[in-house]
């Protein structure tokens, strides 16, 4: 009887372990797709930085010239 004690605990150990490595190699997996997305998105002076927190014009609030 302590055997099958002994072997359920193994194995509850032994899933748990499991569980614990793939939740480590998905969240390895997110925080380097996200690190390869921030390089993309890198920051080198301080007019880049204006020019990045400038809004983004509305096409649609720009008069339009009519030739004629």
């Amino acid at each position: 009887m302590s055997d099958d004690v002994g072997n359920k605990e193994r194995n509850a150990r032994s899933v748990r372990e499991e569980r614990l490595k793939a939740a480590l190699r998905d969240n390895l997996k997110r925080r380097k797709s996200q690190a390869r997305g921030r390089a993309g998105m890198a920051i080198v002076t301080p007019e880049d930085d204006a020019r990045a927190r400038e809004p983004v014009p509305d096409p649609a609030a720009v008069p339009r010239h009519r030739d004629g």
